[in-house]
Formats: C-alpha cells, structure tokens, sequence
C-alpha cells in the first residue's frame, strides 16, 4: 500500500459508468454521480465526503462498488459542483430530497469526518431509512471539543490559527493538508503525489467557496447524547495517524452504537479510503455483506 500513500491513485475496474445528477433542495442545486441497480444488489450505498474534500474523495470507492450496489455520492452545499443562494437550510434536509428524487427508501450511509456526522443525524431523524452506518473517522452533533492537545499537534494548530487570521488561504489549505492528510503528528508532506494534489484542488475550493447560510440545527437532542437509539448495523473506521481526539471520539463510537464494531487503518490519518484504498474497500465490502 505505500505507493497509494505516496500519491499513486488505484484504478479499479468497471463496467458501470457513474452518471451524472442533480437535485434541486430549496435554493440548492446539488450534484452528484450514481452508478450500479438497487433492484438487483439490494440496498444503495450513499457515500458523504469530509469536510476538507468533496465527492472525488469516493471516486474509488464508486468504481469499485459500482459493480455490486447502486452507489451514490453528491457535493454538499459549500463543496464542489454543487450551486446554492445563500439561505438557512440543513444538510440532513438536503439528503433527504436527493434520496427521494432518486427514489431510494432506505441506504446504507458511508460517511466520513462531517459526511460522518450528517450521516448520523440524517439516521437518528430517519431511523427507517437506513440499513446501515459505516462511519469514518465522524463528527457527531455536540461533541465535546478536545480540551487541548500534545504539543506536536499544537504546534500545527497554532500554525493554522495564524493562517487563518492572516486570510492566507493557500497557506491555510496546506497545513489543512499536514493536518487532516497526513496526520498532526506525522511529517508535512507524508503523502504526496496524486492523492495530495486531489486533497489541494478539493479542500482549496471549499476554503474559496461562498458560505451557504447558516445551519438549521438537527431536531431533538444532540447526536452525541442519542447514540444509543441507532441500534442498526455499524462500523466505525479511522487511522492511527489522525487526530488524538478524534481517535477517542471513534473508541466512544464503537462503545456507545448498540450494534458497532471499530477497525483501525494503520499508517493512514483522516481520509483512510484515500491512503489504503484496497484495505478500505474490503471493511466497507464485509459489512455490506453481513447486511
């Protein structure tokens, strides 16, 4: 796996070609690809990109599961092709008008970092539209923030904070790179190549991208306090690499998710899909098929 970490982008092979889509959700047109027949291969598979990222962030795992599932994967508001006004809105609202304009009653919710976190919120407003939660590295709503970190990692941090107030964007994007890519703890530039040129082009036009309006929040309690009631298939996925709290965060996860079981990637840091592509595809394989 060390020439995926360095940058050198698997190429699975499909028959399936992904179309494209998109979906009008309030003042939001959001676009998307989709491949593979539900009627045939059971339930679809929606994949709900990072945070730092947008949908290429799955463009392997689309083409690999293509040949076995409808798959899906869209850009949020503020991400990608997706086009918007600005206006209040709420990202589980929007999930839930692109499953019903492409007719899917119930998905299995692939979700990573913040795609993590929609996809948990989305399960606990409709428990019985989903079959299944394969959670990498997520946020959840009312997260305890970390009180602080070691100071490797807050070095970084602080390198960023001031990136920031200095409205240095290209700086900005390359220590999100360092920080979120490559791992707080790990050397800048850990992966290079292909796979952080992608990271670069996704996060950067994120960072450009307009700001969509401000957030409904999710109904009833935060998720952090109702993950008990998501009794339904799970599995939580992150590397050993990623930040000390979010690593927590996922132990948690797998303690407090009545059905879950966790998978550590080692040697990769926030995006593991991206890093080890083939080992990723293999967990997120074994749990569809024990559904």
């Amino acid at each position: 796996m060390t020439t995926e970490r360095q940058g050198t982008i698997a190429t699975f092979a499909s028959s399936v070609v992904p179309r494209h889509f998109t979906v009008t959700s309030g003042r939001a047109v959001l676009a998307g690809v989709e491949a593979g027949a539900e009627e045939v291969w059971g339930p679809a598979v929606v994949f709900l990109h990072a945070g730092v990222a947008d949908r290429r962030m799955w463009q392997e795992q689309v083409a690999s599961f293509a040949e076995t599932h409808r798959v899906v994967a869209y850009d949020r508001r503020g991400f990608g092709e997706t086009r918007y006004d600005v206006e209040r809105f709420s990202h589980v609202h929007d999930l839930r008008a692109l499953l019903d304009d492409l007719q899917i009653r119930k998905a299995v919710l692939v979700g990573c970092s913040q795609g993590g976190r929609v996809a948990i919120d989305y399960a606990l407003t409709h428990p019985g539209r989903v079959a299944g939660l394969f959670l990498v590295a997520p946020a959840v709503s009312g997260q305890p923030e970390p009180a602080d970190y070691p100071p490797a990692v807050a070095a970084v941090v602080d390198l960023l904070d001031e990136a920031e107030a200095d409205e240095d964007i290209e700086r900005v994007n390359e220590l999100e790179a360092w920080l979120w890519l490559d791992g707080p703890a790990r050397e800048e530039g850990r992966v290079s190549g292909a796979l952080r040129g992608l990271f670069l082009e996704m996060n950067g036009a994120a960072l450009r991208a307009a700001d969509p309006g401000e957030q409904n929040p999710p109904s009833g309690a935060p998720a952090y306090r109702r993950l008990s009631e998501l009794d339904l298939p799970a599995q939580v996925v992150w590397g050993d690499a990623d930040f000390p709290h979010v690593q927590q965060r996922c132990n948690h996860l797998v303690q407090a998710l009545p059905q879950a079981l966790g998978t550590v990637i080692a040697g990769t840091a926030h995006l593991p899909n991206l890093e080890q592509p083939a080992l990723f595809n293999h967990h997120l394989a074994m749990f569809l098929e024990g559904l």
